[in-house]
């Protein structure tokens, strides 16, 4: 085997692999981090076998924390993680760990086609800056976040499908996750990377449901422009044939800072539909994007918007002319 194969082998056993070798024809080198997995289920199956509580915190914390990756850290942090829920989730859930524990080990799968889309990202947005993407266990709070320069991705949520048992999980997050994990998040999770992706280049959002939906629906935008498709979600399906009455609920919504019914959320809401904020921040992204007479000024737009500034956010939105045309 020649030395180049070595290394690859390497690092693919490693779960760190710079795609930039994986295709050393696209100029954007970023690193997919995939060990927190592994180290994940050796800690699982170490709590799992020990009845002492003492003990039992004391090995997630060795076996997964203490080992793990900056972004596992920076999950923890995004998402206010403990070793207490974790040992937790796994007493509560063992049909739940069971089924999705097979299905973590795609996370390198998911980024196939990573290198050539952010190459392609950064032909759309030259100004594009690094970001690592770490696969990591959260305790089902999130398949998706950004803290700085690092995307973390829940892999126990983004890596999953309708075979996911989750009979065990309380309500109202068990009607939430059946949904999720019914719309194959597997395999939209290409989309889902660099949704995430862009938020590292977004300033955070200020206080209110406009500032909020209008920077992920410019993030869904902009994603389904590298990718060529939306994610399979009911909000995609629901949004379309209640333009209007969304249109005109936002409308009176959209300077508050009450998000239950549009954002972060379960069907559970005057909807039925959960989510509902990213549509409407698509639709007004996209509509600025179709009226901008240059493109890549308007994915500029998009990205380097002022979100925590209610004024500058307000100004984008009466420039799409979305809730005038």
């Amino acid at each position: 085997m020649k030395a180049w194969k070595r290394l690859l082998l390497v690092l693919l056993i490693a779960g760190t692999l710079p795609l930039s070798l994986a295709n050393a024809g696209h100029p954007v080198a970023q690193q997919v981090h995939t060990r927190d997995i592994d180290n994940f289920w050796i800690a699982y199956d170490a709590v799992r076998g020990e009845a002492d509580p003492a003990r039992r915190q004391q090995l997630i914390r060795t076996l997964y924390i203490d080992k793990g990756t900056p972004g596992l850290h920076a999950l923890m942090q995004a998402r206010h993680y403990s070793g207490e829920q974790y040992v937790a989730a796994i007493d509560a859930w063992p049909r739940y760990w069971a089924s999705i524990r097979p299905l973590t080990g795609r996370a390198l799968a998911a980024t196939t086609a990573l290198d050539a889309d952010l190459a392609k990202l950064k032909r759309l947005y030259p100004a594009l800056r690094p970001a690592s993407i770490t696969y990591a266990i959260g305790v089902l709070r999130t398949g998706g976040t950004t803290l700085d320069d690092k995307v973390l991705i829940g892999a126990e949520l983004a890596l999953g499908d309708d075979s996911v048992d989750v009979s065990e999980l309380p309500e109202p997050l068990q009607t939430r996750l059946r949904t999720f994990y019914a719309s194959q998040p597997f395999h939209n999770n290409r989309q889902n990377n660099i949704h995430e992706y862009i938020h590292t280049q977004q300033v955070e959002a200020g206080d209110t449901l406009a500032q909020y939906a209008l920077r992920e629906g410019a993030a869904e935008l902009v994603a389904e422009l590298v990718t060529g498709k939306k994610p399979d979600l009911p909000l995609y399906v629901y949004g379309p044939a209640h333009e209007d009455a969304l249109k005109a609920q936002f409308q009176a919504d959209r300077r508050g800072n009450e998000y239950r019914d549009w954002l972060y959320n379960s069907s559970a809401n005057r909807f039925g539909v959960s989510d509902l904020g990213y549509y409407v921040g698509y639709r007004i992204a996209r509509a600025y994007y179709d009226a901008h007479p240059d493109k890549g000024k308007a994915v500029a737009d998009l990205l380097e918007l002022r979100y925590d500034d209610r004024e500058a956010v307000d100004g984008l939105i009466e420039r799409s002319g979305y809730f005038s045309g």
